[in-house]
């Protein structure tokens, strides 16, 4: 699961850094580092809970 995750949000960095996605928050070329905290949070809750569950 946490292997699926990284690579979905590898990709969308990979769209915001090619063309931004006009998200809030992700209206330039380098706010693509949100995307890369965002993903270290989700990957971190993703493990706690598949150890936990």
């Amino acid at each position: 699961m946490t292997k699926l995750l990284a690579l979905v949000i590898i990709g969308i960095m990979l769209i915001q850094v090619i063309k931004p996605l006009g998200w809030p928050g992700l209206k330039r070329r380098t706010d693509f580092w949100k995307l890369a905290v965002l993903a270290m949070a989700a990957i971190s809750l993703a493990a706690v809970l598949g150890h936990w569950g």
